[in-house]
């Protein structure tokens, strides 16, 4: 404004800058949005779709279905853990209950709560919901047959996966194939892991080639893990989370291939479950066609941080002081540390952080915003 040829006019520069926005004929209808599940990521989501509703109201979060609990108060304790943080702080915001319709209104926005024990069982058009989006966070389904049972209830169009998806499912990388998205019913958005990496290695092999590789994720403990030890299926993983480093396995290597097909067969990766409980780390152990010495590497990777395509995905770091409580919070998929970055004789050793549940919730919006 102070540029602008008559300073004084301010409406006239404002008409002129807010031009795009305020002639736009070609806005899309508002589509509605059910979370199926509430833990972790779902009450992110949550978050993230409401401080979204002023923005043109597009995609308006009208239902979250969940099992019934035990407690009689079910809707509150719900409505509690959305209200107030350990990790993130409490809601910004007012929440309120409706609880003789079995509703949460946060910011105005009034959230149906619907029991069910099967996707295929909730009718949402008698809640006057329409072609929604459900998306799935609960982690139980992960292939195209548990997924359609999403297509099989009335009112449901599309179903996006917060996790892996298993056979033909697509994984989209927000920043490097939301074009493969189009009309597909199920799309998964991949995991943390695999969001947090994948930016990260595309401009890498971009740049330099890969040969292979090997990832190490140092990862948060999940509620998949016990607090004390106990029996679980999973291998070390009964073993207790707050007290333990303990060593699982990731397909976040792997999956990789599947938003980056130049890549497939070339990753080997690794997990380390240790004792934090948000912000993990992802080692990346690269073999190199062409070995840039440290300085350009780092300076390649903060213009990338700054000016490429994928500047929401990738951040950039120069600090020496930095620990993994400095991100929780980050908005980006992968956080590069540029005081760590390391050059080898035929590669380089890059340091990841990431926010596996805030920063990988933002990614899940773009991915539903597409």
């Amino acid at each position: 404004w102070r540029e602008y040829p008559d300073a004084s006019q301010i409406e006239a520069y404002m008409s002129r800058e807010l031009a795009d926005a305020i002639s736009n004929e070609d806005d899309e209808a508002a589509r509605d949005v059910v979370l199926y599940g509430f833990g972790r990521i779902g009450r992110l989501l949550a978050r993230l779709l409401i401080e979204k509703t002023g923005g043109g109201d597009l995609l308006r979060l009208k239902a979250i279905v969940v099992r019934k609990g035990g407690a009689a108060n079910d809707i509150k304790k719900r409505a509690s853990l959305l209200r107030r943080d350990s990790v993130h702080g409490p809601f910004q915001g007012t929440i309120s209950l409706d609880e003789e319709n079995s509703e949460i209104v946060a910011n105005g926005n009034r959230i149906k709560i619907i029991y069910s024990g099967a996707p295929e069982e909730v009718d949402y058009t008698e809640y006057g919901i329409n072609n929604a989006i459900v998306i799935d966070n609960t982690g139980v389904w992960r292939d195209e047959k548990g997924l359609s049972r999403h297509l099989n209830a009335k009112g449901v169009s599309r179903v996006l996966l917060t996790a892996p998806g298993k056979g033909d499912i697509t994984n989209v990388v927000h920043g490097l194939n939301e074009d493969k998205i189009g009309d597909q019913p199920i799309i998964s958005a991949a995991s943390c892991t695999t969001n947090a990496i994948a930016p990260v290695l595309k401009v890498m092999n971009d740049e330099y080639g890969i040969q292979s590789g090997h990832v190490e994720t140092v990862h948060a403990y999940t509620n998949d893990q016990n607090l004390l030890d106990n029996y679980h299926t999973g291998s070390r993983r009964g073993r207790a989370a707050p007290l333990n480093m303990v060593i699982t396995e990731t397909g976040a290597a792997t999956a990789v291939a599947k938003a980056l097909p130049e890549l497939e067969g070339k990753l080997t990766g690794n997990a380390i479950r240790v004792p934090t409980a948000n912000v993990s780390l992802a080692i990346m152990n690269l073999k190199l066609d062409n070995v840039p010495n440290v300085e350009n590497l780092n300076s390649f990777l903060r213009d990338c941080a700054l000016h490429s395509n994928l500047s929401r995905q990738i951040d950039y770091v120069n600090s020496s002081e930095v620990v993994s409580s400095d991100f929780v919070g980050s908005d980006h998929a992968g956080i590069v540390d540029s005081e760590a970055t390391a050059v080898t004789a035929d590669g380089a050793v890059l340091y990841v952080w990431y926010d596996n549940e805030y920063g990988y919730s933002c990614q899940v919006i773009r991915v539903l915003q597409r």
